[in-house]
């Protein structure tokens, strides 16, 4: 039997919160709810993962990081 069996939905432990107006824009990124840095681009997610000793293997699987207000092609606040 099957009961009490729910499928298991993790949340990604890297969020990069919407595009922040600034010069340059940027967006915030957390870890586990909380706040680890600033990334400019897709290379500072990574880098600010990897500071936190995560490694990211793939921005686009929704396990690993979760892009609010845009995706991972979004950096400036007029895309």
């Amino acid at each position: 039997m099957t009961e009490g069996l729910t499928p298991h939905l993790s949340p990604a432990r890297i969020t990069v919160l919407g595009v922040q107006p600034g010069n340059p824009p940027f967006r915030i990124v957390e870890v586990d709810g909380e706040f680890v840095g600033r990334a400019m681009s897709m290379t500072d997610v990574l880098l600010v993962a990897a500071d936190m000793g995560i490694q990211i293997k793939d921005l686009d699987d929704l396990d690993e990081v979760q892009w609010v207000g845009g995706g991972k092609f979004t950096w400036t606040t007029n895309q």
